[in-house]
């Protein structure tokens, strides 16, 4: 009964064997095939990688950064998007510019997911240009290229630069904390740039072992996460986070160094080479018609084209030259992006004023004086984009921008009172100017006898008034119309002034075939 019991062991053993053989056999061939597996996931996960983009465009950002230069970053976004772009690289080289604009970069930047976006700084990226870049998804830089140092500042009464009020600089932090978040970069870097009393620290958190920055007041608030390893040396004492690109790779504000694009294009595994959206002729063109002498000049013809459309009107020489000078004008300042669609709309409730004032509503009065201030407003609004200037920089833009518009103004009142002068004796302009009806039906009221016209003499079609007579509006004159003396009905200008129909009229200047005349009681 024990041999049996025995047997019944060792056979119980050497199956109790077998069968962890043929466990442990199985659990080779899964692990092997585990291993494989992962493997080729690995390899497909690199393939992946290495085929993640393709198509790349780069764009330039250089120089201050401006609603010219925001415009100009919007049209070639646009392009690439209409390219099919799915990498676009931004390779800014930039000392800042207005804060308005670099944040409204960033956070176009930011929302923007047709494409990644990479900024690349192989120089600088200081101010407003630091703030651009914390929009990007990716921050690649040389490794003595610089970003940072974005503190607000503005210039006072004397023209001096001065640090921004501690409201402004409250109220950036937390828009450039919310762009370093969004991408997941430590957000008191980014405080750092714009709060040079802020202090940093590489601290890691004890539970986790995770390695971050973080600011001294962050880590006061909770100290019993987070252990200091070491200050970031750069950031407070009254100095604002400026880092090159190794050290903004060593603290994770920067994801990689790149010495040129050809390091890019390998780092992203293009399958070829960037597309590089160059300036185009419309770009270069809205530059030159930015120049504010070009700007004057357009103010002044196309002022001076209104006028001579009011003197002849109709839609003749006058009004295409005032249209096509405007229409120049806006456009460029829409691509500018300093004009809307509300400015325009301004300018041309202003004309229809002057023309209500000069058709509907003889004289010069509420109606005109509305429609030239809007005609004002208008011009401004279009080369700035604001009215009511907040700080002294935007006060010396408008400034700058009224000295062009009066200066355009100034330089039209000279024409226009050189063409009311002149305006019977240009070559050009002589066949706008209405003519009287041809004699040969007598200058007198009675109907003419069509069967048996009367032959005028050759002195009947000789104008005969002198200075002194005294005669009446036949028409409106803005300043030119028609008048009668006697049974002549010729025409006649004002110095400028508006007569209207029927009122008594002196000859008070007569210069060959031109004949000026004023309003008599």
């Amino acid at each position: 009964m024990q041999n049996s019991s025995c047997k019944l062991q060792i056979a119980n053993c050497k199956l109790n064997k077998f069968s962890v053989g043929l466990l442990a056999a199985a659990a080779c061939l899964i692990a092997a095939f585990s291993i494989s597996a992962a493997e080729t996931v690995d390899k497909n996960l690199e393939n992946l990688q290495e085929q993640k983009y393709s198509h790349g465009v780069l764009i330039r950002i250089e120089g201050v950064i401006g609603p010219m230069l925001a415009a100009y970053f919007e049209r070639k976004l646009d392009a690439a998007k209409a390219e099919g772009a799915d990498l676009i690289i931004l390779e800014i080289d930039s000392p800042g510019g207005t804060l308005a604009d670099s944040l409204d970069m960033a956070g176009r930047l930011r929302d923007l997911d047709f494409a990644h976006t990479v900024a690349y700084v192989p120089k600088q990226a200081l101010s407003g240009a630091a703030i651009m870049a914390l929009g990007c998804d990716d921050i690649i830089m040389a490794p003595t290229a610089l970003i940072g140092d974005a503190g607000p500042i503005f210039q006072d009464a004397n023209s001096q630069f001065r640090f921004a009020p501690e409201k402004i600089v409250s109220h950036l932090a937390q828009e450039v904390r919310g762009l370093a978040a969004a991408k997941a970069r430590a957000p008191a870097l980014a405080e750092a740039m714009v709060d040079k009393n802020l202090q940093v620290f590489r601290a890691k958190d004890k539970k986790t072992g995770e390695k971050t920055c973080k600011s001294k007041p962050e880590i006061e608030a909770s100290p019993e996460q987070w252990e200091i390893i070491a200050p970031i040396a750069e950031s407070g004492h009254d100095r604002f986070l400026e880092l090159s690109g190794r050290r903004a790779v060593e603290v994770a504000l920067a994801q990689g160094l790149a010495e040129t694009r050809d390091d890019l294009k390998d780092r992203y595994k293009l399958p070829g080479d960037f597309t590089i959206l160059e300036p185009s002729g419309v770009d270069t063109f809205v530059y030159v018609l930015y120049n504010p002498f070009i700007i004057a000049i357009f103010i002044i013809v196309g002022l001076i084209g209104l006028y001579i459309e009011f003197l002849s009107p109709g839609m003749g020489i006058g009004g295409l030259i005032a249209g096509l000078c405007f229409a120049l004008f806006f456009w460029s300042h829409f691509l500018g992006g300093t004009a809307n669609w509300f400015d325009v709309m301004l300018f041309a409730v202003g004309v229809l004023c002057l023309i209500a004032e000069l058709v509907i509503i003889p004289g010069f009065g509420v109606v005109g004086l509305t429609g030239v201030v809007l005609i004002l407003v208008s011009l401004i609004m279009a080369c700035q984009k604001f009215l009511i200037p907040q700080n002294n920089r935007e006060l010396t833009q408008l400034t700058h921008t009224l000295l062009i518009i009066f200066c355009s103004g100034g330089g039209f009142l000279l024409a226009a009172f050189l063409i009311s002068k002149k305006f019977g004796s240009i070559p050009l302009f002589n066949k706008m100017m209405l003519r009287p009806p041809h004699p040969v039906y007598g200058f007198r009221d009675e109907p003419a006898n069509l069967a048996n016209p009367p032959v005028a003499s050759p002195l009947e079609n000789q104008i005969t008034v002198k200075i002194g007579d005294v005669g009446i509006a036949q028409s409106s004159m803005r300043p030119a119309g028609k008048a009668r003396f006697g049974a002549q009905i010729i025409e006649v200008a004002t110095d400028g002034d508006f007569i209207p129909q029927g009122r008594r009229v002196e000859v008070v200047e007569q210069s060959g075939g031109r004949i000026i005349v004023r309003e008599v009681e």
